[in-house]
């Protein structure tokens, strides 16, 4: 054998092969994503499923109307972070179209609102930048809104907030 001989790569090479070999190349592609001189910190597993919960946690407030109590996911938004500083906090809510309650807030909340189209049951917004807002029917709306969170389980929030004003106490715990 000579010297040329040494790293010449066969006429015919199987498919297999082939495949084989592009397949590792594609592997080493996407394993090596970092640009040189990066090192990417190791991912655990158990870390992030502790972070999860503990937003999750977090993440939670308490809507109370007369003896209900109504658990609320907060949106992940500076206004939700905002309200949920200023807790607790109790508003006469007013009756509006036979599916919200409306409070003011004596200050503004940061805004970043959007058109959502349809309006759930058990959906807590920011209407402009100081008007807190309960839906407690579904609807399609033209309105745009801030979100601050959703009442996980809106089933009685209709009977509780009932059809006039309603005194509602939002609270962390």
């Amino acid at each position: 054998m000579t010297a040329n001989n040494v790293y010449s790569i066969p006429q015919r090479m199987p498919k297999r092969w082939l495949l084989h070999g592009l397949g590792l190349v594609l592997g080493l592609l996407a394993l090596g994503g970092c640009k040189a001189g990066q090192r990417e910190a190791p991912i655990s597993v158990a870390q992030d499923a502790v972070k999860a919960s503990t937003n999750r946690e977090r993440a939670r407030m308490w809507m109370t109307v007369g003896e209900r109590r109504f658990a609320i996911t907060l949106a992940d938004t500076d206004a939700a972070r905002v309200f949920t500083a200023q807790l607790p906090l109790t508003l006469d809510m007013f009756e509006l179209n036979g599916n919200e309650k409306h409070a003011e807030l004596s200050a503004a909340l940061p805004v970043d609102a959007s058109r959502p189209g349809t309006i759930h049951n058990g959906d807590l917004m920011l209407y402009g930048s100081n008007t807190v807002v309960v839906f407690y029917e579904t609807f399609r709306s033209s309105y745009s809104y801030t979100r601050l969170g959703r009442v996980d389980d809106p089933s009685s929030l209709s009977q509780a907030l009932g059809k006039r004003r309603a005194r509602v106490v939002f609270s962390k715990d």
